[in-house]
């Protein structure tokens, strides 16, 4: 009769595996790059709506420069570059359509205020003790 801890092949069912260091800690190192990777394309993102929403009605050249760079990444449909906004959109796990509704929703609705409101709201945004950095504000 067959030992019972032991498999077909002769090899004990409860012998440890072996792993080196070295694959240990490239595994480490493979998921540690796919998290800065994912971390770069949040803060591009992040960057993405902040110049969209700072910047959609601005006077000066630059400024109106960045909101509209910005709206243009944010309406593209390429993905033949890794840091497109669809590409972006789906390695973070979020829908690039309702993203764009809500953006373009945001601003229709910050141009259908008036003009005196949207002013109190800025200087109180500039006045407050700002977000920190990599929070998202809600719309």
């Amino acid at each position: 009769m067959k030992d019972q801890r032991t498999a077909e092949g002769g090899v004990s069912l409860f012998q440890p595996d072996f792993l080196l260091p070295l694959q240990f800690f490239a595994g480490m190192r493979e998921k540690a790059k796919a998290n800065g990777e994912r971390r770069l394309m949040f803060a591009i993102l992040e960057d993405a709506i902040d110049c969209f929403q700072k910047y959609f009605e601005a006077k000066d050249g630059r400024g109106r420069q960045l909101g509209a760079d910005a709206e243009e990444w944010l309406l593209s449909d390429d993905r033949s570059w890794l840091f497109s906004f669809v590409n972006v959109c789906e390695t973070l796990g979020i829908h690039p359509d309702f993203l764009r509704q809500g953006l373009f929703d945001w601003k229709a609705r910050q141009l259908t205020q008036p003009q005196t409101a949207r002013t109190a709201v800025e200087t109180e945004t500039m006045q407050s003790t700002g977000r920190k950095r990599g929070s998202l504000q809600a719309a």
